[in-house]
């Protein structure tokens, strides 16, 4: 089976780690958020992927053959960011008519991917939420879904879909989409995949709500901080961090939930919560619940830092070269 993994999306609310790179490759954990979402579905079975890019697309095109040398895979190219329904549509001719699994690229689950996987239907991954204005939301008469309805007023449940969908009834998806499309149907300016969902029941394709525990979000700073958290404890991380074998520390104590990438250096600091990317310098640091992209240098700050790519932040009088 096959995955259409959609990974055109901006990030804005991550900037500037998302100003050069695309979201679906920021680290998390030890290794891009797509690296996590690829992993666990070869162990699940698929076989092939199409992978929707768009914004900094290329960088995806480059990633992928070389993490996953071998994996069949298909990039589409979503020119124009009209919504999920879009990126879905915009992928139909390479995904075909069999049936396929579909997962957000900025979506990480710690589901049971066979069980989903295997379903003798449509089914939907959903998730109880405290607000679940804020999503995509199903309303269910057991675990049969009734209705779809986009970010609602007024929910008719708590159960937000949290981004993975297997379509059995892919042919009639495309149908419904072709129909969104072409007839210009959009809810908030977009064309969303729930009134495609809806429209799919309203021609009779049952679908069946999936319960899933864990779902973790990197939308935003803080989020992305806790789901460094939750991978690393559901590793077994001990003691709770990543640090990638050619990391360079020196006179360094780390602390718990922190994530350091290939080449970086590591000097007369104190860590902890953190994620550096790859290739930075970080010296006479006391840093916590702190994001520093690749190729950073920071010296002599203590707090907290949010920093992109190739950034230099200097404190306490400390000059490059000292």
């Amino acid at each position: 089976m096959k995955a259409l993994i959609p990974a055109a999306g901006i990030g804005t609310r991550l900037r500037p780690h998302t100003l050069n790179r695309p979201k679906a490759l920021l680290p998390v954990a030890g290794k891009p958020i797509l690296g996590h979402i690829v992993d666990d579905l070869l162990a699940a079975g698929i076989d092939g992927f199409v992978v929707v890019v768009g914004y900094w697309g290329e960088t995806v095109r480059e990633w992928f053959p070389v993490a996953y040398p071998g994996v069949a895979v298909e990039f589409v190219e979503q020119s124009e960011r009209l919504g999920l329904g879009h990126a879905l549509w915009t992928a139909r001719a390479a995904v075909g008519d069999e049936p396929f699994f579909c997962i957000l690229g900025d979506t990480i689950l710690k589901a049971d991917y066979l069980s989903l996987l295997s379903a003798p239907g449509n089914a939907i991954a959903v998730k109880r939420v405290d607000d679940p204005r804020r999503f995509g939301v199903v309303e269910t008469r057991g675990d049969e879904i009734v209705a779809f309805v986009e970010k609602p007023e007024v929910p008719p449940s708590d159960l937000a879909i949290v981004g993975a969908y297997l379509f059995r009834d892919a042919a009639m998806l495309w149908r419904c989409l072709d129909g969104i499309v072409d007839g210009d149907v959009r809810t908030r300016g977009e064309y969303q995949l729930t009134d495609a969902l809806q429209s799919m029941l309203r021609e009779g394709a049952p679908f069946t709500a999936v319960p899933v525990e864990d779902w973790f979000d990197c939308g935003k700073p803080e989020t992305w901080l806790e789901t460094n958290r939750a991978l690393l404890a559901a590793a077994g991380a001990d003691p709770l961090r990543f640090v990638a074998p050619d990391v360079v520390l020196d006179r360094t104590r780390l602390g718990e939930n922190v994530s350091i990438g290939s080449g970086a250096v590591v000097e007369d600091c104190d860590l902890e919560d953190c994620i550096v990317g790859e290739g930075s310098r970080l010296d006479g640091c006391r840093l916590r619940q702190s994001l520093i992209g690749a190729a950073a240098t920071v010296r002599g700050i203590s707090g907290t830092v949010n920093i992109g790519d190739h950034c230099t932040v200097i404190g306490d009088g400390t000059a490059p070269g000292r």
